[in-house]
């Protein structure tokens, strides 16, 4: 079994606040993986081809999971989503949404694209920490990842 650490996580999120928020939260649940982020769909498929700036396969591994927020620049959450899921090579990396939106279509057409698991952001930092121990204790203890 993988030790919880060496599971890497890219996080897709466009917004800097909650980057830094997110990434806050994760040291705050005392989760010590490495964590990469982008800033939308496009830099997203760019990171996962080992494209431009992340042409570097061993700078720039194929992650262990993905959370990727819907609303996004250039490309959004839905299109990389309808992307990773269509691949071969990425269907298999667990991609768990976490996004503001609670709309009813977004959670069916996640669902529908093949995301994993949907998770509305909190609003608060505590809620934030609350949502990063539940992802690192059910996905990174828990859970057996390909």
């Amino acid at each position: 079994m993988m030790k919880p650490n060496t599971i890497h996580i890219l996080i897709a999120e466009d917004d800097e606040e909650d980057r830094m928020l997110t990434r806050d939260a994760m040291l705050e649940s005392r989760l010590v993986n490495r964590i990469d982020f982008v800033e939308d769909g496009e830099e997203l498929m760019d990171y996962l081809n080992n494209r431009g700036k992340y042409a570097d396969i061993k700078e720039y591994p194929l992650p262990g999971i993905i959370l990727l927020d819907l609303n996004m620049p250039r490309k959004d959450g839905r299109e990389a989503l309808k992307e990773i899921k269509s691949s071969e090579v990425f269907k298999k990396i667990p991609v768990i949404i976490l996004t503001t939106s609670k709309a009813e279509e977004d959670i069916l057409r996640s669902y529908n694209l093949g995301v994993n698991s949907f998770i509305t952001k909190p609003v608060t930092f505590n809620g934030m920490v609350n949502v990063m121990q539940t992802i690192g204790k059910y996905w990174l203890e828990i859970v057996e990842l390909p």
